[in-house]
């Protein structure tokens, strides 16, 4: 019974799920290329010094054998799913996160479609593409609130970018996990919050492939792996897409809300480190010099903030490491109002603020 749910799962979400090409034109790779793989070039000094009259001088000659006949040369791939017979498509931002490359979409059945990219979350790990087609099969949308450890997941997509149809099975092994990722050695650290966590085996090319329950039914987006563990990977909540997509159809664009200030959660090490008079809250504080606790004319500045300030409460909740600004935002909209309790010196007061969009 179990063997034939399963099966019969796979056969409902596999037409669904498709294969992203990520493609550069060749002369743009050639002079981006460092000059630690300048080898590569058959072409010897003599290219070098031509490039270099160019006003280009580390970038080496890629044999022209790798690119098809507009001079675009594939540089990776990864996996999405199509939600909308229209061709509305998910998957992760850090697939299409690179704007001078262009995107093709091969579904299950070989077609191969021009790409073009609806939106990028601002927040999450999640871009909407648009592909013009009608009447495809699309991945039902589930809903992520009220997931249990131990379900039954199956993870589809394009594994490594190679192999094309490539289920794996597991179970969710965890729930609301906090990680920090890295799209690649030259990239910033970010935190992705409230993952949902699985032993099915999730890797570069099926990324952004679903993650979908035993009816067939998308509850997350695959989206990260920890390398060098055993069977510990991680999607994006589905739920966090399916306002992306609201979005998408009711304004043309992902809408995020925005507070505007950097800031620090507060627990008892930093209050200890800090003297500071509470060991709760999100304490305002600038990154770098040029980067200030309070944007300039964001909401937050025109409720009256400042750098050092510590916001205990949002909308009465108190606010901790586990409970961050984030998180809130994430339940509110563009336009809401939201109450802040605010501990400034050892004085206490409430404001409020109207959130804008993020840009």
């Amino acid at each position: 019974m179990l063997q034939e749910q399963i099966t019969s799962t796979i056969e409902k979400v596999m037409p669904a799920t498709v294969s992203i090409v990520i493609t550069r034109h060749l002369e743009d790779l050639e002079k981006e290329m460092p000059r630690e793989l300048y080898p590569f070039s058959p072409h010897g000094t003599a290219n070098q010094k031509s490039r270099h009259e160019r006003g280009s001088p580390w970038a080496a000659k890629i044999p022209k054998i790798f690119a098809d006949n507009r001079g675009m040369i594939q540089v990776g791939g990864g996996s999405g799913f199509i939600v909308n017979q229209g061709g509305i498509i998910l998957t992760n931002k850090h697939v299409v996160s690179d704007s001078k490359a262009e995107y093709s979409v091969i579904t299950n059945d070989g077609r191969k479609f021009t790409a073009t990219i609806l939106s990028r979350d601002p927040i999450n790990d999640v871009a909407i593409l648009k592909i013009q087609a009608s009447g495809l099969p699309v991945v039902q949308l589930g809903n992520a609130a009220n997931l249990k450890l131990g379900e039954i997941v199956i993870a589809t997509g394009n594994a490594l970018g190679i192999f094309k149809n490539t289920v794996s099975m597991g179970i969710i092994s965890g729930l609301s996990r906090s990680i920090m990722a890295q799209e690649d050695p030259k990239s910033p650290p970010q935190e992705m919050r409230g993952l949902i966590q699985t032993d099915a085996a999730i890797n570069v090319g099926n990324s952004g492939g679903p993650l979908v329950n035993l009816v067939g039914q998308a509850i997350g987006i695959n989206t990260a792996v920890v390398y060098g563990a055993q069977s510990i990977s991680f999607a994006i909540p589905i739920n966090a897409a399916r306002r992306d997509i609201d979005d998408i159809q009711n304004y043309g664009r992902i809408r995020r809300p925005l507070l505007g200030v950097r800031y620090i959660m507060i627990d008892s090490n930093l209050k200890e480190k800090m003297n500071l008079p509470v060991h709760f809250g999100a304490m305002v504080i600038r990154e770098t010099p040029h980067d200030p606790g309070v944007t300039p004319e964001s909401p937050a500045e025109k409720a009256g903030l400042r750098e050092k300030d510590i916001i205990l409460e949002f909308n009465g909740s108190k606010l901790d490491c586990d409970h961050p600004i984030q998180d809130f935002l994430e339940t509110m909209n563009v336009g809401d109002q939201v109450k802040l309790l605010v501990l400034r010196g050892e004085k206490k007061f409430d404001t409020i603020v109207k959130l804008s969009e993020r840009i």
